[in-house]
C-alpha cells in the first residue's frame, strides 16, 4: 500500500476545475426601512400628531395613545412578516 497523497495532473492553478458552489443563505426578512409598512406607519403618526395640533376633535393624551396603537399594530406586522418570509443572496457576494 503506497502513502502517496493525489494530486493533480497539472500544476497550473487555472487548469484545475472548482466544483464548490455558493452557499444559498438568508437573512430573516427585508429591512424594516425598506418596507411599505414603515412608511405608511410613519405617515399616519403625522398625520395623528398633526390632526390633534390643529383640530379640536382630540387632545394630546389621545393622539399619543393613537400613536401607542399603531405602534403595536406595526409591530405585530413586522412579527407576523418575520414568522414567514426570507430574503435570499449568495455567500460570495455578501462579501
Amino acid at each position: 500500500m503506497s502513502d502517496t497523497a493525489y494530486s493533480p495532473q497539472t500544476t497550473d492553478r487555472d487548469s484545475v476545475r472548482d466544483d464548490r458552489t455558493d452557499r444559498r443563505v438568508s437573512t430573516e426578512t427585508k429591512a424594516s426601512v425598506k418596507t411599505s409598512e414603515m412608511v405608511v406607519f410613519i405617515a399616519a403618526v403625522v398625520g395623528v400628531l398633526v390632526a390633534a395640533q390643529i383640530s379640536d376633535a382630540f387632545g394630546a393624551q389621545d393622539a399619543w395613545l393613537y400613536v401607542t396603537l399603531l405602534t403595536i399594530g406595526y409591530l405585530v406586522s413586522r412579527g407576523l412578516a418575520k414568522s414567514g418570509s426570507r430574503e435570499f443572496y449568495d455567500e460570495s457576494t455578501s462579501r
